[in-house]
């Protein structure tokens, strides 16, 4: 896997930004393997992400950093360079279904999704075997005993025991303290089985089913204080009929629960997620 560096920029649009950006990396002689630019005319921002081939350019990550500076703030730009050879701390949480812990976890053993998966947490005991099978530590947190602020306290050490850097709900049926959501904003995402903003809340396929819809999805999204309304990354579809029941719909919803999912965090993992107010903007 080549070595790269990732700029990503969310600054005002401005006469002049690419061209600068452009003689930057070029006067440093690096190449660019991918570059992506969006701009949001209604508010007037810009975005960019340009993927960098780390032995091209002159400059080291440290050096990057301390020369790109000046330009950054001559444009006033939000940014971030990462290196693609380190790998983000990811967590999985679950509950009792086990089809996204699982894909994930799959995924992640054959190299799909580049990062660590240092911790499964989960509040059945039951979803230890899978966390045993890819020789993940596992930690039950029994809500039942603990209560729900205290377990959330458990969950929170954990991740910091751990310096975690993104913390995946793979259908973790229990809805984060408005605390938590702060403190991991951008840094938290959840799959919902609906295709939100449609039929948010619980049983959404019941709720799908009562209402007659001829489509189904699921959305992976960012967690915030607001229950399944979060910044949406992404989210897939598959068409039903009226001969499915609701327990249909739940079997055929888990595929595109498990895809938008792995999508979801494998486009955060690349950083080509930016948030912007309430929504996304994704270089796919």
């Amino acid at each position: 896997m080549q070595q790269t560096y990732r700029l990503v920029i969310d600054c005002p649009d401005q006469i002049g930004l690419v061209a600068h950006v452009s003689q930057f990396l070029a006067d440093h002689g690096a190449t660019i393997v991918e570059a992506s630019h969006h701009t949001d005319l209604q508010t007037g921002r810009f975005f960019m992400r340009h993927e960098i081939g780390a032995d091209s350019i002159k400059l080291d990550y440290a050096g990057f950093l301390n020369e790109f500076t000046p330009l950054a703030n001559e444009y006033q730009m939000q940014w971030k360079l990462t290196d693609s050879r380190q790998k983000q701390r990811v967590a999985l949480l679950a509950s009792l279904e086990s089809h996204c812990l699982v894909d994930l976890l799959h995924r992640w053993h054959t190299g799909e999704l580049h990062c660590d998966i240092p911790c499964i947490i989960a509040n059945h005991p039951q979803m230890k075997q899978f966390a045993d099978w890819y020789k993940v530590p596992f930690h039950w947190v029994d809500f039942k005993a603990l209560g729900k602020e205290q377990a959330f306290e458990q969950i929170a050490t954990l991740l910091q025991e751990y310096k975690v850097d993104l913390t995946v709900l793979a259908r973790f049926m229990q809805i984060l303290p408005d605390s938590l959501c702060q403190q991991l904003a951008g840094r938290a995402i959840n799959i919902h089985h609906s295709f939100l903003p449609s039929f948010a809340g619980a049983r959404p396929y019941q709720q799908a089913y009562d209402r007659g819809v001829k489509l189904i999805g699921a959305t992976c999204h960012y967690v915030t204080a607001d229950l399944d309304e979060g910044p949406i990354i992404e989210q897939s579809v598959k068409r039903i009929s009226h001969s499915d029941t609701a327990a249909d719909m739940v079997r055929k919803g888990k595929d595109c629960e498990v895809t938008a999912l792995a999508h979801g965090v494998r486009y955060h993992l690349e950083d080509r997620v930016i948030i912007h107010r309430n929504k996304t903007v994704v270089f796919a």
